[in-house]
């Protein structure tokens, strides 16, 4: 199912979620690492655009690390909330919510201070379509919140698609592979980067750049996407027949450790599973674990794909705690059950930057 012929695929040792509300306490449950991360804040957490598919759980696992280490702090979680429900899974004690416009600069500027901050905001799918309000929320309102919070640590979500398509065999592009983004919202993801750079520079803010590559909760990610298309008998596209992805509980808790990392110039890291994961071979595991006919393809794997390194990430966080194989199993019981998903496909397949 990797690239490496010589992994072979194991048995998952922990029951898979049955319900969202045990997808839900895995995303969220604190670690060792991410109780030791919190100890090392020195104030409230403000999370910006939290109502997004990250956002919640980041804000629990926030809320239960900082409750594991005794610590009052304040986690402040702020977004439009269009969705009345995602409001609700927030509101526990010792999570606040603000509903709010980022782009008002007034309703900005009175938000409350915090001294570590995670910005998750941002616009993908439509992007295309609405290139103006794109590169609005991806670009300038990095500017506008490095501005204001100049004296926050940042820890900012950006993504692998800022890099160029590279080859399969190279194990994917590291954070010195210079950027080369394809389509407006990888260009407007690089902007983003590049004016909270220009933060750090200016003020001497701290801030890590995180790039993230194809998170899986089970309800959404590109293993449903390819597990689901293989359960229905829909042709899967090979162009793109190579990608990377990670458990969404520990891409959480490596956001949560970054604000170690936060530096002025800006840190980059890059963050995702450790396998270069051939899309052929995932769907015929899928196949097998759900009875499910041969899956179908189109088109051929191509020499090169949307791929990132994140070696630097695991020596310094460790590997992560859901491998993919298990992920995997997971994926496929969630299906087997017929568990709700988001509807929200990654669009893995794209290769030219139009979502």
């Amino acid at each position: 199912m990797a690239q490496d012929a010589n992994r072979q695929i194991t048995v998952s040792m922990r029951a898979a979620p049955t319900t969202e509300a045990e997808i839900g306490e895995l995303l969220t449950r604190p670690t060792e690492q991410t109780v030791s991360a919190v100890e090392t804040l020195d104030g409230d957490v403000l999370i910006l655009g939290a109502g997004g598919k990250m956002g919640p759980s980041l804000a629990v696992l926030t809320r239960r690390s900082l409750d594991a280490a005794g610590l009052p702090y304040r986690v402040i979680c702020v977004s439009r909330f269009s969705s009345a429900s995602v409001r609700a899974q927030l509101e526990l004690p010792g999570i606040e919510t603000i509903a709010c416009d980022l782009l008002d600069r007034a309703a900005l500027e009175a938000l409350p201070d915090a001294p570590n901050l995670v910005f998750m905001a941002g616009l993908k799918f439509g992007a295309s379509a609405s290139p103006a309000q794109t590169w609005a929320l991806n670009a300038y309102l990095p500017a506008l919140v490095g501005e204001r919070y100049r004296d926050a640590r940042i820890v900012a979500l950006s993504t692998g698609n800022v890099y160029p398509l590279v080859p399969v065999e190279s194990g994917g592009a590291t954070e010195e592979t210079p950027p080369s983004p394809v389509g407006e919202y990888a260009q407007s993801c690089l902007g983003r980067e590049r004016l909270f750079e220009s933060t750090a520079e200016r003020f001497g803010t701290l801030v890590a750049l995180i790039r993230l590559n194809y998170a899986t909760d089970l309800r959404y990610g590109v293993l449903l996407d390819i597990a689901t298309r293989v359960a229905k008998g829909k042709p899967i596209a090979l162009e793109s027949g190579h990608v990377n992805t990670i458990w969404q509980g520990d891409a959480n808790a490596v956001l949560l450790q970054a604000f170690r990392l936060c530096a002025s110039p800006a840190a980059v890291l890059n963050l995702t599973g450790p396998e270069t994961i051939s899309v052929r071979d995932v769907a015929c595991r899928f196949s097998d674990l759900l009875s499910a006919p041969a899956p179908s393809f189109v088109g051929s794997e191509q020499e090169t794909a949307l791929l990132s390194n994140a070696g630097r990430c695991h020596e310094l966080f460790g590997m992560p705690r859901v491998p993919l194989d298990e992920l995997v199993e997971w994926t496929a019981a969630w299906i087997r059950t017929s568990g709700p998903t988001l509807e929200k496909p990654t669009r893995f397949d794209v290769r030219d930057g139009v979502f």
